[in-house]
């Protein structure tokens, strides 16, 4: 014959179960809030910068040297619109255009004819290479002459751990550190045109009185999740894929650079990654508070 429970003991067995839940969510909990002290990321250097105050807000590898590929448009852009170049002007694609470093295709044909101003949207936009080497080679003195004002510039910025060779970041001798980055970024981001042209959506040309369709290589400008004021992707093999922005984030303007990310859709991902970290950062500090 089963043994009928006393009152105070079926109490008691209700305790036990609401202390035992307790201690499971408050374990469970302990572990969330150590888990979102880090964030993993893919890339092997990274760095998430407060705009206004400069804190550093994830550091990973920051001072670490590399090669930056197409980063590398933001100071042709700056070097460009520096000089105070005729953006007007047509300028013919020529042969000495062609990438024979990489193999990159473009479809800016040799002959091509586009003003300054839309070769400087689709370099910032779509990271046409073409367009940045047609600006390069069209600067009073030439590309030697770029080069050297791009270094300048970089030296100016305060940018001690970065070398230019080129305009286009197909020669993996541009490099620079996530820190060196971030200048380049806050300096970027002081242009309104390069803010404008890097974080457009699409652009369309004429190219032998044909309209064609060019697309910004960060798919995540056309995201309504995200508030971008200023985009760079790049991508070499021996830099990996890179990608900087100047961002809205949990109430803050920051300055994200993700260097070297392993896998095609990576940096996206650690970008999204560090989106989701710091709102969960900022929403556990208002509970908090």
């Amino acid at each position: 014959m089963q043994r009928k429970l006393h009152p105070l003991e079926g109490i008691v067995a209700v305790f036990a179960l609401f202390f035992v839940l307790a201690l499971t969510i408050g374990f469970a909990q302990a572990e969330g809030a150590r888990a979102q002290k880090t964030v993993y990321l893919r890339s092997s250097a990274a760095l998430v910068q407060d705009a206004a105050t400069n804190e550093v807000v994830i550091d990973k590898n920051a001072d670490s040297v590399t090669p930056i590929a197409s980063i590398t448009k933001l100071m042709t852009a700056m070097v460009i619109v520096d000089r105070g170049l005729d953006l007007d002007a047509r300028i013919v694609v020529s042969r000495e255009d062609v990438d024979s470093k990489k193999g990159s295709r473009s479809r800016l044909e040799p002959g091509t004819i586009l003003t300054r101003d839309e070769l400087l949207i689709l370099a910032l936009m779509s990271s046409e290479n073409r367009a940045a080497a047609a600006l390069s080679r069209t600067y009073p003195g030439g590309r030697a002459a770029f080069v050297a004002a791009m270094n300048a510039k970089a030296t100016a910025l305060g940018m001690t751990d970065s070398h230019f060779v080129d305009a286009t970041g197909l020669s993996a001798g541009n490099v620079a550190s996530a820190r060196d980055l971030a200048k380049l970024v806050r300096a970027a981001h002081e242009y309104p045109l390069i803010r404008e042209y890097s974080t457009r959506e699409r652009h369309t040309v004429k190219v032998h009185g044909r309209p064609l369709a060019f697309r910004n290589t960060n798919g995540l400008v056309r995201s309504t999740q995200w508030e971008i004021g200023l985009s760079k992707t790049g991508y070499i093999s021996e830099a990996g894929r890179c990608l900087v922005m100047h961002v809205r984030l949990a109430s803050k303007d920051l300055i994200v650079v993700l260097l070297d990310s392993w896998g095609k859709q990576s940096r996206v991902g650690d970008a999204n990654r560090i989106k989701r970290w710091l709102e969960l950062q900022t929403a556990s500090a208002a509970r908090s508070s």
